[in-house]
């Protein structure tokens, strides 16, 4: 099976978990769980399958958050709630959400479909190696069928990210970098990758310094060598996610597309993430 399958995928699977951060219905639910501010919510809402961790491995693991940022949340988190308070909200928010956007189709043939297959793709992933991945393959599966894809498509994003950090680790480039390299390439503008990650201009200012030296970058962009290895990066990252979709199958794999790209359409029409947006995510081709 081509690797490229795998970046589709998570074109199509991002938007499905992507709505509990951009959900209006977000900051009540966070609230009512004793966290304070949407930020506080989001770094305890994705942290609490691993547990009341410190800052420093929120820092590690999300990878490209500034840690000044992280540290306005996490651990103060802890003391205003409890990880199973905050996993049963962010599970709220997921509902509340997808009930909205979906309407009507919430029960339709596209999300049971997807929901089954994503499940049995998830449940082939790895964890060795993917800690964030770990931690949410040991939470339990919810009960409702849209819920069931909305857990497929967070732990299938997350094993695709743990994997992306290990390649940023090796091919030494750092968070911050990362951005630099994704906004010179023109995919996401660098101010709203300063704003949603916490960098200062200047800092923004010395990773473009590190990038020239190396010579990933010049005065008018990427280099060759910059596109040479920012295409290595994306496509390492591939390869590491394809392993649980190659266990189902390509056909498995083709009805799964299928079915997502209607899903697509609809959260899509109702605006359920906003293009451009810090993540990088572009509307999928067929959408």
């Amino acid at each position: 099976m081509d690797y490229v399958i795998a970046r589709r995928m998570w074109q199509l699977l991002e938007p499905v978990h992507a709505v509990v951060y951009f959900a209006p219905e977000a900051r009540e639910a966070y609230a009512g769980a004793g966290l304070k501010g949407g930020w506080m919510g989001y770094f305890a809402s994705r942290a609490a399958a691993m547990g009341t961790v410190p800052p420093e491995m929120v820092t590690a693991t999300f990878y490209n958050f500034h840690p000044r940022m992280v540290r306005r949340a996490i651990p103060d988190a802890w003391t205003f709630s409890t990880p199973e308070k905050v996993l049963r909200a962010r599970l709220d928010v997921a509902d509340k959400a997808l009930r909205r956007l979906l309407g009507p189709e919430i029960g339709g043939e596209h999300v049971r479909a997807a929901a089954e297959i994503a499940r049995r793709v998830a449940e082939a992933a790895e964890p060795t190696g993917r800690p964030l991945f770990a931690a949410h393959a040991a939470l339990p599966w919810p009960d409702q069928t849209h819920l069931v894809l909305w857990h497929a498509a967070t732990l299938l994003r997350e094993h695709r990210g743990d994997g992306h950090v290990a390649t940023l680790v090796v091919n030494e480039i750092d968070g911050l970098e990362a951005h630099v390299l994704i906004a010179t390439d023109y995919e996401t503008p660098a101010a709203l990758q300063r704003a949603n990650r916490g960098w200062s201009e200047e800092e923004w200012a010395a990773a473009e310094d590190r990038l020239l030296a190396r010579g990933s970058i010049d005065a008018s962009g990427l280099t060759d060598a910059g596109r040479r290895l920012r295409a290595h990066i994306e496509d390492t990252t591939d390869r590491l996610a394809l392993p649980p979709f190659a266990a189902v199958g390509a056909g498995d794999c083709e009805t799964l597309e299928a079915h997502l790209v209607e899903i697509n359409r609809i959260l899509t029409a109702g605006a359920a993430v906003p293009f451009p947006n810090p993540m990088g995510l572009t509307p999928a081709a067929g959408v």
